[in-house]
Parts: C-alpha cells; structure tokens; sequence
C-alpha cells in the first residue's frame, strides 16, 4: 500500500468483539497459569528444539556428567570419614597388635558392638589417621565438585544459546505468520491480546525453555542417582527415606490445591486495582473537572484492601508449603540419623557410609522441591506456548493468484460489478452493489453509521475477499492482483493519524522511502505541512514520541496528508480525514486533500457533508446499500436522504463560504509575514533549511513494518 497505516487502524466489522473471561485476564497482563491440551503442547514445544539436536545432546550429555560427579561426590567424601574414624580407632590400640585378636578379645570380653564396629572399619592397631591417603580423597572430591561446576556451566552456556536461536526463529516465524493473517483475524481479538502473544508469552516461553528444561533434567537425574546411591548404601535405610515422599506429595497437594484458588483471587483483584489505576490516571483531568478526586480515592482503598486480603491469604498458604515439607525433611533425618547410628554401633555399616546415606537424605529432598517450583514454571510456558501456537496455527489469507500486473501508474478507474459482501455468512452486509468510478473523479460515500461506507473502500484495499461480484481497477480484476500490487497504487488517510516514533521527515517518508529531501519538503508544502514545521525549533528534525504530543491533532493529520502526497498513488481513500480536527484546521485540511486529490481518482468517507460538496458523484448508502448518487445538486433537488441529512448538519451556505475564506485570508497572511522575516534572514534561512536537509535523510531500510 502507497501509505503507511497498518491494517489493524482500518475500521472492520461494525459487531463488537467481545473477550472472554480467559481473554480478559490475559489482557490485565498476568501470564497464563494452565494450558488446556498440556501434553500436546508439550511435545510441540520441544519440538522447536528439533533442529538443535546436536545441541541438546551435548546439554544432556554435560549435565549426566555433572549429575554423576555430584551424586558419587558423597560416597567418596565417606571414605575420608572412615579414614579419620580408622585412625582415631587404630591409635588408641596397643601398636604391632593382631586386629582380629582384638576383636576376639572384645567378643570374650561381652563387647559385641565393639568387635562389630572393628570388624567394619579397616582399624590398623598403633596407627594415627593416614593424612596422605586423606588429603588425597579430599583433593579428589574438590575436584569432583570442581568439574562438576564447570560442566554445569558449559550446559547453561550451550542451552541458552540454542534456546535464544529458538525463541528467534520463533518470533521470525510469528512476524511473517502476522503478516500473513487476514484483517477478519484482528477484527475478532483484542489488541492487546495478540500483542501479548508476541511478546509475554514469547518471553515466558523462553524462559521455562532456559530454567525449567536444565532444572527439570537436573532435578530428575538427581533424584534417580541419589536413589541408587541410596540403596547401594543401605537399602533398609533407603526405604526409610522413601517414607517421606507420599508425605510430602500430599502436603502440597493438599497445600497447594488451597494456594492456587487463594493466588486466581489475587490476580484478578490485582486486575481491578490495575484497572482503576489506570481509569485513574488517563481520565485524570475529568477526575478533577467533577471532583470526584475523594471518590477515587475512596474506590481504590476498597480494591486495594480486597487485594491485600487475598495476597495475604494467597501468601500465607503458600509459605507453608516449604516449611511442611521441611519438617519431614527433617523428621526423615532424625530417623535416618537414629537408625545408621544403630547400624554404625552394631558393625553393619561404616561411619563413611552412615555420614554419606544422611547427606544424600538431605539432598534427597532439595532437587524434589526444585521440581515442584519447576513444574509451574513449565506449566506457565506450556500454556504461553499453547497460545502461541493458536496464534500461528491461524487461518491465513488465501494466497494470491497473480495473473495481471498494474503498470507504475494506472488511470484509476474503478468499477464495482454486483458486487456483495458479508462479515458472518448468515448476515447480509454488501448485497450486488454496482458503480464507477472514473479517472480523477472523486467519489464521496456518506451514510449512516453502520451503513458500509468503510467496508466498501475495505473491499477495494482486498482487506477483505468479497463473497460476490467483481471489482476491477483499470479493467483488471483485482483478484487476479497481487494484493501488494494492489495497494502499491493505492493510497489512505484515515480518521485515526497513525504517526511513529521518529522525526516530522521521516513521518512522511514513510509514503516513499527512496524519497529526497527535496521531495519531502515538496509534499509537505503541496499539503500545508511546511507551514507550521518551519515554526518548530528543529523543523523537520521534530522527534514525534510515541503518543505524537508534540504536535496537535490537526497537524498529525496534515502529516499523514503530505505521507499520502509523497506515496502518490493512483487510487486515493479518505476515511473521515476531518472528522478529529476543529473547523478551523479542517479547512487547511480541506485544501491539503484537494491538492491530494487533483489528477487521481479519490473515495472521501464523511459525516460532515459540506466537506464533499465539490464530489463528482456522491454514493448515498443505508444498509449496505446504494440508495441514493449523484452530485451534490443532483442530490438536493431529489430531496431523499442526502437532503435530510445534509439539511441536519446545515448553518447556511453564506456564512460557510465566509468562514472559509477568512481563514484562508488568514492564513495567506501568515505565510506573508513568514516570507518577510525569511527574507530578512535569507542567508541564515537556507543555512538551516540545508541541515534540515541532510538529517531528514534516512535509508529506505529503516522505515518500520506497518504490521512490527
């Protein structure tokens, strides 16, 4: 399309959308809790990796390795244990001494324990702790740690940089599947729904691929090393251990099942202090203007308290869960420690052993409850991925089948041949409306609200497919078109003048971007713009923020006139260029879209019909339909609906006709006094005029998409 507007400012179905109440709470901002077909999504999800498997490999690869150095870590770290036992032992026994006399002698002696606990340890009689063997085994379990870190680390490294590769294909794929979604598909969502498709939900998808895949496959190899090492240990002290688990599962389960109903409570009041908050502070001034400042007030403490109430609530039921599963966590150490103490004093189990079974009791736990939180994490992404997927599993616009190709410019005639239309199948829109528009005429459509008047200049930009008849352009079937060919040579200016982030310049670049500097600043006179850009301290170099606060309504709307200009198209659609702007500035408007529409066939939607008495035919509609066209005389001799409406909106011709010429008057003796002081200053002038120049100068490359 010549112009710069997106599809999503094009006005669509008159239906209203209305969100559910999943919608609803996805629009507040809050990141999806639950998907709805889980394991799917899963497997789908792990599938983006498809292409990183070699990557994953070696992911999974280092972190067994880390997992096995961490888990055998404790076994060895027993043997140092049963060193300085051994010792301690061996140097309170008589030196040169047989160990197995000793251990006799204790047996006689009634000291079975003792005898046991001997026969258990490798005792040396007369000698202290072996230093050299235990620096050694000490060495050797830093070591293990050691590399068991860096091998961690190396696996984070690597996931990470597959992960991001992913989530960039990811957003790629979801930047060309928006571009190829037909207008019908946003008509039907919210805004800020889809735009939270592609980026929360993008981001949150992230991160569970970068936390909670690691941590999962971590915390679950753990948990299976642990456990082997467990029963290699002592498999009754195992057994012991394992006790703990269903206790465990069932205080959260109990637990969190309370936390999660108590947590939906506090996102939703968490919605409604958003809510008001935000009423709060883009209504502010009619706040003040009522003051009704106590009111809100009052209305926010309320929904305030009720979210403190529900946070507190949700808070404390979910810090429980911790400190549940800590005390059996605990109370499984007292039994594991009573229990290896007994079998250490009887000479079934070494002291190593019993030291490394209670470390590994304690570790039991740690990766149990990592999952726990990794498990939400998980299902959180899931469920983003989920609407991800929804979003590229859309339905596309029917690809193109390009038989004809527009030449660089076309006289513009346009004919609509029987030609019906319907948003929903079962109701009737657009029902065998036929008309034509000739080369360099313009077109007024006016009716009602509802009437169709924008749906009808939709139908002819093929954001929408029609449902019968024809419409050519230039004798062409505008099916057999590409659609960007189509609407190469065609350009729009709407009610809504969309500027973006960037300087005055390059707002109405945006309509060309190979444009010079020159051509630029010729558009902008053509259209009245340069009048009030040459005010500004930075003349063309004026940054336009986000919200286009710095420059009025009416000049926003002069900008994306001159955009239009710059584009020149064949095909012109004014869609109620004047209707956001005050008199006086719509009739500077008024005469920038006259020198837009001259030499180009033009379609002018509007509610004020003095705008669009000079149309060469007007197209009166109600209901979809044409009932009445003609010029404007035409119209008023045949006293039907255009004469009712015009009549509605009239104040008398003459003082019309005044007021345009006074500020047409006025506004010529401005631009005077403008070339007086220019002349005073001419030197300074065109040094300025030459800088602003230079900078407006952009590469064609750094226009944003229409559709980013």
């Amino acid at each position: 399309m010549a112009d710069d507007t997106s599809t999503e400012t094009v006005v669509a179905a008159e239906d209203e959308y209305i969100p559910s109440g999943e919608e609803l709470e996805m629009s507040g901002g809050t990141p999806p809790r639950k998907a709805k077909h889980f394991w799917p999504s899963v497997k789908r999800l792990f599938g983006l990796m498809a292409s990183e498997k070699k990557g994953m490999i070696y992911v999974v690869g280092l972190v067994v390795g880390s997992v096995v150095l961490t888990v055998i870590a404790p076994k060895v770290l027993g043997k140092a244990m049963d060193v300085v036992y051994s010792g301690v032992i061996g140097a309170g026994l008589p030196a040169g001494a047989n160990i197995d006399d000793i251990i006799a002698g204790a047996r006689a002696e009634g000291r079975d324990d003792f005898a046991d606990m001997l026969a258990t340890a490798e005792v040396v009689p007369g000698q202290g702790i072996d230093f050299t063997a235990l620096g050694q085994i000490i060495i050797a379990v830093l070591l293990m740690y050691l590399v068991a870190s860096m091998l961690m680390w190396a696996q984070g490294y690597i996931l990470n940089a597959l992960v991001m590769r992913v989530v960039y294909r990811l957003r790629e794929d979801i930047e060309r599947k928006i571009n190829r979604l037909p207008l019908r598909y946003f008509d039907t969502r919210q805004r800020g729904d889809v735009m939270s498709r592609v980026t929360n939900d993008v981001d949150n998808i992230q991160q569970a691929l970068q936390q909670a895949f690691s941590q999962l496959v971590q915390s679950a190899l753990t948990i299976i090393g642990i456990g082997v090492m467990m029963f290699i240990v002592s498999w009754q002290l195992a057994l012991l251990a394992l006790i703990a688990l269903p206790l465990s599962a069932i205080i959260a389960g109990v637990i969190g099942t309370r936390s999660q109903k108590l947590f939906k409570a506090q996102w939703k009041h968490t919605g409604e202090v958003n809510g008001h908050v935000e009423e709060s502070f883009s209504g502010l001034d009619i706040v003040r203007a009522f003051g009704r400042d106590e009111v809100m007030l009052d209305e926010f403490d309320r929904r305030n308290e009720s979210l403190y109430k529900a946070s507190a609530g949700a808070q404390f039921v979910s810090g429980m869960i911790m400190p549940s599963m800590q005390f059996v966590s605990y109370l499984s150490y007292v039994l594991i420690a009573v229990a290896g103490g007994l079998k250490v004093a009887t000479g079934q189990m070494t002291l190593g052993d019993a030291t490394a079974f209670i470390q590994y009791s304690r570790e039991f736990s740690q990766p149990i409850s990592e999952m726990a939180g990794v498990a939400n994490m998980l299902q959180s992404g899931v469920a983003s991925a989920e609407r991800t997927f929804e979003l590229l599993d859309a339905e596309e616009e029917d690809p193109d089948e390009v038989q004809r190709e527009l030449p660089p410019r076309t006289p513009g005639k346009v004919e609509f041949s029987e030609v019906s239309f319907r948003y929903a199948p079962e109701i009737p829109l657009i029902e065998k409306v036929s008309f034509t528009a000739e080369p360099g005429h313009t077109v007024a459509i006016v009716g009602p609200t509802g009437a169709g008047k924008t749906t009808l200049v939709n139908l002819v930009m093929r954001f929408y497919e029609i449902t019968g008849g024809t419409i050519f352009l230039d004798g062409i079937d505008t099916r057999d078109l590409s659609r960007s060919d189509l609407r190469s040579h065609v350009g729009m200016v709407l009610q809504d003048a969309w500027l973006y982030e960037g300087t005055i310049a390059d707002n109405i670049r945006y309509g060309r971007l190979g444009a010079t500097d020159e051509e630029v600043v010729a558009a902008a006179k053509a259209t009245m713009v340069d009048r009030f850009v040459r005010q500004l301290p930075d003349g063309y170099d004026t940054v336009i923020d986000s919200d286009s606060g710095s420059v009025s309504a009416g000049e926003r709307q002069l900008i994306t006139i001159a955009r239009a200009f710059l584009a020149d198209p064949s095909l012109l659609i004014l869609d109620e260029a004047t209707s956001s702007v005050d008199t006086r500035t719509e009739v500077l408007v008024q005469q920038a879209m006259a020198a837009l529409r001259t030499d180009r066939t033009s379609f002018v939607i509007a509610h004020r019909l003095s705008t669009i008495r000079d149309a060469h035919t007007i197209l009166v509609m109600e209901d979809g339909a044409i009932v009445e066209h003609g010029n404007h005389e035409q119209l008023l001799a045949a006293q039907g609906t255009y004469y009712r409406l015009y009549m509605s909106q009239f104040r008398g011709e003459d003082a019309e006709e005044q007021f345009t010429a006074e500020v047409l008057a006025e506004t010529e003796a401005e631009s005077g006094v403008q070339s007086d002081e220019a002349a005073a200053s001419a030197g300074d002038r065109a040094d300025e005029s030459d800088a602003d120049g230079e900078s407006t100068e952009a590469p064609a490359e750094e226009g944003p998409s229409p559709r980013a």
